[in-house]
């Protein structure tokens, strides 16, 4: 800035704007921070959900398969709300309750592959939770600021009209405020969109471990051995006690 030079506050903005503008513009913003807040609230609890589900992962590879049992092993997962060990319960629920009128009629391996479907899709569902609401706000943000922006410029011209002063410092000023919504519109979507597809990579690389979890342990449940990566059956383990 050179010497002479003196400041000057703008008088347009987004406080500018908040303070002139109507229940309309106020409203939309409001709506804006509103969608913001709970996206990124979103993102990080569903951040913190994939981080716990990779470290259960990891204890399962440490102390499940080297347990004598299914249920050994079930009681070596510590936590609370472990997935994986409310897989291994579910299934040891389902062979230990397969006897009965109805059931008796559905092969064990069908009813055990039921049972951990179940438990998966379970799973699944919690980790996606929130996932529909990210992509809204994806999608639907930039409509909502460009909506704030058309019914700022429609009130600019109003009153620009009505003065019967077109100067483009009276058309600058309020035109620039109301591309202020679509700017924000913009801000709110793009983490949005980011975070949605971050997530959703995130989600399906555990689901595919829990997969592999669920197939080892339907093949023990059903022969007692556990299938590996390669498709061989490993060496008979003892059966789910």
């Amino acid at each position: 800035m050179e010497p002479n030079q003196v400041a000057v506050e703008n008088p347009y903005g987004l406080s500018a704007m908040l303070q002139t503008g109507g229940p309309v513009t106020k409203g939309v913003f409001a709506i804006l921070v509103i969608m913001s807040a709970i996206s990124w609230y979103i993102m990080f609890t569903k951040w913190l959900d994939q981080r716990k589900l990779a470290s259960q992962q990891k204890e399962v590879q440490k102390n499940f398969w080297q347990a004598s049992s299914l249920r050994e092993g079930a009681n070596n997962l510590k936590g609370k709300d472990h997935a994986f060990k409310m897989i291994v319960e579910n299934g040891l629920r389902a062979t230990e309750h397969h006897d009965g009128r109805l059931t008796d009629q559905i092969p064990l391996h069908e009813w055990v592959t039921i049972s951990l479907q179940r438990s998966q899709e379970q799973l699944n569902s919690n980790l996606s939770k929130g996932l529909s609401f990210l992509a809204t706000v994806g999608s639907t943000s930039p409509f909502v600021g460009l909506f704030g922006t058309v019914w700022g410029i429609l009130n600019a011209l109003t009153t620009i009209g009505t003065s019967g002063d077109a100067s483009i410092s009276k058309v600058a000023g309020p035109v620039g405020e109301a591309l202020i919504m679509t700017a924000i519109g913009l801000a709110v979507a793009v983490p949005a969109v980011l975070g949605y597809n971050w997530l959703l990579g995130g989600n399906k690389k555990l689901m595919e471990q829990v997969r592999y979890f669920t197939s080892d342990l339907h093949a023990f449940l059903v022969s007692g051995a556990r299938v590996n990566a390669g498709g061989s059956t490993a060496a008979a383990a003892p059966r789910a006690k």
